[in-house]
């Protein structure tokens, strides 16, 4: 039997690629043996990360994006198709807060619905669109290799269309969280459009095309640095409140989310859709008490 956990020779993009999470994410599914294609708005942080994963041996292209932009994402996946021939993965890895729109100094009346706006743009919108634009291709995807296919499905439904969309959610999407309600608000949304797109491409174009989303807990990146870790590098009280909430008494590591992603994107998730699985050591499950 042939490896459900496979994926080399698959065509992946990775929306945020060059970022903490995404560029660890791009990293692990490259060194599996996907193409990946690092999508962002910065050609140079684009290119930067496709020399990194080339130079370990990968096969990588840049494609440069905004998310929010639907012609910008389109000429992308024409120029994914145009030298792969498929869109095999999706990660839509790319968000993050927006300072404006934070409430942790202040009340909620006094937050910009501008900033609100913008948070829930980047975030909800900017999985949104990609993926409507990526998994249209998937939707052209057609697999003469029966063998990398579950035995338990029906031949004709292994030859239909295939694909996997993975977005990004977040702790905050199920619990309030102070400060962020703006990107709380995108995150629930995203659990939302994960089990809507999940539904209608399933009914429409066959179990080829699975829609799942991963919940990490809590990581250190650039956009909350500086509300974790103060300047002597010490934790700030907001991140040890944080770690008293977490069972595995920590922060993760990106490469943590990676078996996750790995493991949607194969086929021995092939059963898999719909779904948002918490990678948070353990935050989601516990009351605190």
């Amino acid at each position: 039997m042939t490896n459900p956990f496979d994926i080399s020779g698959r065509v992946a993009v990775v929306t945020g690629g060059y970022g903490v999470l995404g560029g660890s994410i791009a990293a692990t599914l490259s060194a599996a043996g996907a193409r990946v294609a690092v999508l962002g708005r910065r050609a140079d942080r684009a290119a930067e990360q496709v020399d990194v994963l080339e130079s370990s041996g990968g096969t990588a292209m840049p494609i440069v994006a905004d998310v929010l932009d639907r012609p910008a994402l389109e000429r992308g996946r024409k120029a994914v198709l145009e030298t792969w021939g498929r869109v095999d993965i999706l990660v839509n890895a790319a968000g993050g807060n927006v300072a404006r729109a934070r409430t942790d100094h202040g009340p909620a009346f006094d937050m910009p619905i501008e900033a609100f706006d913008e948070v829930v743009r980047l975030n909800l919108h900017g999985t949104v669109l990609p993926t409507l634009v990526f998994a249209e291709a998937m939707t052209q995807n057609r697999d003469a290799d029966k063998s990398r296919s579950s035995a338990s499905r029906n031949d004709d439904r292994a030859s239909g269309p295939r694909g996997s969309v993975i977005n990004i959610s977040s702790m905050a999407a199920d619990r309030a969280i102070s400060g962020v309600s703006g990107y709380s608000a995108a995150k629930a949304g995203i659990d939302n459009f994960t089990k809507w797109m999940a539904v209608d491409l399933a009914r429409r174009c066959g179990d080829g095309l699975r829609v799942n989303a991963i919940a990490p807990g809590f990581f250190i990146a650039a956009q909350n640095r500086d509300v974790l870790v103060g300047p002597d590098g010490s934790y700030t009280d907001r991140a040890r409140q944080i770690i008293s909430m977490t069972p595995m008494g920590r922060f993760g590591d990106p490469s943590e989310l990676n078996g996750a992603v790995l493991w949607l994107c194969s086929d021995a998730a092939s059963f898999v859709t719909g779904t948002v699985i918490p990678v948070d050591g353990g935050f989601s499950a516990s009351s605190g008490v």
